[in-house]
């Protein structure tokens, strides 16, 4: 007798090889039951194993621990060897989730790094063990939460990405216009707008990216990592560079052949439309032209009300007033938008570089394997 696999399983277990994740199987069937639905599901591969607890006890913890990602399928189990394989698991540095339904699995699931209950007809005693509770009992349901997950942390990351880069943009802005003997490019009240308009928008937009394409064929990100690895630190500080930067040069033109408030209304105007715009930039590591721009409704939303905010803010007398602004003729909105449109030139070209640089690499580590 058999109970035959979900409809969706075997699609679902492939989908986590794609994405670097192991699927094991631990019954407590015979281990030829076992083994048959586990080479339906593609858990079972050529070169990996199938043991008995019984055959499990004959190996010392140690001995396990070096040779347990040989398994695929452990049958004939009792809770200590759930623990066991866990715990095994977690020596190799990999993070353990733990599916069960009973009272004998809580034990696993108490020792997992994840426990992970069946909500319909798991026992309390498994609920209250488990760290998350299946609704659905539906294992395609947990690697769509993967996804979910993996978009979270991604998007964590890019709305951290984009906010220090732009933070650092208008240190680099301040700071360097001090250094070079110049007058305060921005005034503070002006400094406050653009954090609260053309910063916070677009991160919050970005926080609602949705998943790339890509998202499930690429590896888990290590649990040792931080945050900041991987040469974010270096992307961040080059891009508040950037913004800084190619503010300072709007200030320069304008204060040079127009005068000081003009040089500073186009600051205003450069550093708020960089930020808006480099928002598109964060998107993805590839090119905007290859993922495309319009997947995200809320950054375009932010992007649209961002900008007409702050060319409101000059258009309008009252308001203008409030923040020392003043109007711009014809040549000085085209210099303002010209500049507010380079990080996107500037950015495909070190995706360019970029691409090149890793394919290579990545080229080169597969010939060697």
């Amino acid at each position: 007798m058999i109970d035959p696999p979900r409809e969706g399983v075997k699609e679902a277990v492939k989908t986590c090889k794609k994405a670097g994740i192991k699927t094991v199987m631990i019954t407590g069937d015979h281990i030829a039951t076992a083994k048959a639905i586990a080479k339906e599901l593609h858990i079972l591969g050529t070169t990996d194993k199938a043991i008995t607890g019984q055959e499990l006890d004959k190996i010392p913890q140690q001995e396990l621990e070096k040779t347990i990602k040989e398994y695929s399928v452990f049958a004939r189990v009792t809770p200590e060897h759930k623990v066991r394989i866990v715990k095994a698991y977690q020596k190799t540095g990999a993070v353990v989730a733990m599916t069960g339904d009973g009272v004998n699995d809580s034990p696993a699931l108490k020792n997992a790094d994840i426990g992970i209950a069946m909500g319909k007809n798991g026992t309390d005693v498994a609920k209250n063990a488990a760290d998350m509770i299946l609704a659905d009992d539906n294992f395609v349901t947990i690697v769509e939460a993967v996804k979910q997950g993996r978009n979270i942390y991604d998007n964590i990351k890019k709305a951290i990405h984009f906010l220090i880069a732009t933070n650092i943009g208008e240190i680099v802005t301040i700071f360097m216009g001090l250094v070079l003997g110049l007058k305060s490019p921005l005034l503070a009240i002006q400094l406050l707008w653009i954090n609260l308009v053309t910063d916070s928008l677009p991160a919050i937009a970005i926080g609602l990216e949705p998943p790339d394409k890509e998202i499930m064929n690429r590896k888990p990100v290590s649990s040792r990592k931080g945050i900041f690895s991987d040469g974010l630190w270096n992307k961040i500080v080059v891009e508040g560079i950037m913004i800084g930067m190619l503010t300072l040069v709007a200030f320069s033109l304008g204060n040079k052949f127009f005068g000081l408030e003009v040089g500073r209304t186009m600051a205003f105007l450069s550093m708020g439309l960089l930020e808006l715009v480099h928002s598109f930039n964060i998107k993805s590591e590839q090119s905007i032209f290859k993922i495309g721009i319009l997947e995200n409704k809320f950054l375009i939303g932010s992007f649209i009300v961002g900008t007409l905010i702050q060319i409101l803010v000059v258009l309008v007398p009252t308001l203008a007033e409030i923040f020392k602004l003043v109007p711009l003729n014809q040549t000085q909105w085209i210099i303002t938008i010209i500049i507010s449109l380079l990080p996107i030139p500037i950015m495909e070209v070190q995706k360019k570089l970029n691409e090149t640089k890793y394919s290579k690499r990545i080229y080169q580590e597969k010939a060697n394997a």
